[in-house]
C-alpha cells in the first residue's frame, strides 16, 4: 500500500472537489446522492485540516534556532524524570535488521493510511460518531500544529547522543537527509503519530466488534514504540500529543452539539418559510388538533353558506375554494 502524502496544494484541491461534490449531490434526486453528499460534506473538513497541518509544517521546516538544544532539553528531562532510554531501547533492537526494517516501514506507512482507513470505517460503520471523533482529530491536530512552531529536534537528529537515524540507514527514510524531505523534520514535540493512533485506539476499541476491537489499542502501542526505535521522536513527544487528544474530547463534544442545535433550529426556520401559515384568501388553516373541519361549503343555522370562513348569501352559488393559494 501506498503512503498517502500529497501537498498542501493537492489537499487543498481535493477539498475544493469534495466541496463541488457535495453540491452536485444536493441537487441530484438518487438514492445514492444523499449518502455520497453526506461523505463529501465530512471529509472536506479532513482534507482542509491536512492541507493546514502541511502548509504549517513547511512554515515551521524553515524554523531552525534552537531546536538542537530543546531536543537534549527533553531528553535530559526525560531522564529527570525517571521515563525510560529511548537510546536503550533502540540499541536493543539494531541487532535484528529486519525487525528495524518492519519498524522503519509500519512508522512511513501506518501514520496516514491508518488514519483515513480509521475515518472512512467509522463514517460507513458509525456514522452517529464520526463528527464527535473528527472533532477530536481537528483540535488535537491543531494544538499539536501551535506547539510546533516551536522547533524541536528529533533523537535521530542528535547523533552525538548516540542515535541512529534508522530509516536513512537502510534506505527507508521519508524525509532523506537533513535539509532535505518533503515533510518537516523538526517538529517532533508533539508527537502527531502518536496522538493520532491514540484516538483511533480508543474510538476502534469503543466501536468495533468484540473480536476485532483489539486492533486499536496494538496500532497505538505499536505506533508508540516504533517511533521511539527509529529515534524519530521522544517520550515525551507522544505523551504530550496524548494529552491533547484527551482533552480536546470535551470541547468536541460541545462544538457536536451545538452543531446539532443549530442544524435543528435551520430546519425549523427553513421549514416554516416553506409551509407559511396559509393565512391568504381563499385557504384554510387547519388546526393542528380536534376534529378536522369540514372542506366542503357549510350551512349555517341563519341558512347562509360558510366557505372557509367567508359568508356567501343565502341563493347564492359559492365558488370553489383554492386551498392554500396564495
Amino acid at each position: 500500500m501506498p503512503q498517502l502524502r500529497p501537498s498542501w496544494e493537492l489537499s487543498l484541491a481535493g477539498a475544493a472537489l469534495l466541496v463541488l461534490v457535495a453540491l452536485g449531490c444536493a441537487l441530484v434526486r438518487r438514492p445514492w446522492a444523499r449518502p455520497v453528499g453526506a461523505f463529501a460534506r465530512e471529509f472536506v473538513v479532513v482534507m482542509l485540516l491536512l492541507a493546514l497541518w502541511q502548509r504549517i509544517g513547511g512554515y515551521v521546516h524553515t524554523r531552525v534556532a534552537g531546536a538542537q538544544q530543546h531536543g537534549t532539553r527533553i531528553y535530559e528531562l526525560e531522564r529527570t524524570w525517571g521515563i525510560p532510554d529511548e537510546l536503550s531501547l533502540q540499541q536493543a533492537l539494531l541487532p535484528y535488521p529486519d525487525l528495524v526494517r518492519g519498524a522503519n516501514t509500519y512508522y512511513a506507512y501506518a501514520h496516514l493510511n491508518g488514519m483515513t482507513i480509521f475515518l472512512v470505517w467509522l463514517w460507513w460503520r458509525h456514522r452517529s460518531s464520526f463528527p464527535q471523533v473528527r472533532n477530536v482529530v481537528v483540535l488535537s491536530t491543531l494544538a499539536c500544529l501551535l506547539t510546533q512552531s516551536v522547533p524541536v529536534a528529533p533523537p535521530r537528529l542528535l547523533p552525538e547522543l548516540g542515535f541512529v537515524d534508522t530509516a536513512l540507514q537502510f534506505g527507508q527514510s521519508v524525509y532523506g537527509p537533513y535539509g532535505s524531505g518533503i515533510a518537516n523534520q523538526l517538529a517532533a514535540m508533539p508527537s502527531v503519530h502518536v496522538g493520532w493512533a491514540a484516538i483511533v485506539g480508543w474510538y476502534v476499541w469503543r466501536n468495533g466488534a468484540a473480536r476485532w476491537r483489539v486492533i486499536g489499542p496494538v496500532h497505538t502501542a505499536l505506533t508508540s514504540y516504533c517511533v521511539v526505535v527509529t529515534a524519530n521522536h521522544w517520550w515525551l513527544d507522544g505523551l504530550v500529543a496524548i494529552a491533547y487528544a484527551v482533552l480536546a474530547v470535551l470541547p468536541a463534544r460541545w462544538f457536536h452539539r451545538g452543531s446539532v442545535r443549530l442544524s435543528a433550529a435551520a430546519r425549523r426556520r427553513w421549514g416554516t418559510a416553506a409551509t407559511g401559515r396559509g393565512d391568504g384568501p381563499g385557504s384554510c388553516t387547519i388546526p393542528p388538533t380536534g376534529p378536522v373541519p369540514p372542506t366542503g361549503p357549510v350551512l349555517a343555522p341563519s341558512g347562509e353558506t360558510v366557505l372557509c370562513g367567508e359568508t356567501v348569501p343565502s341563493g347564492e352559488t359559492p365558488a370553489t375554494p383554492s386551498v392554500g393559494a396564495g
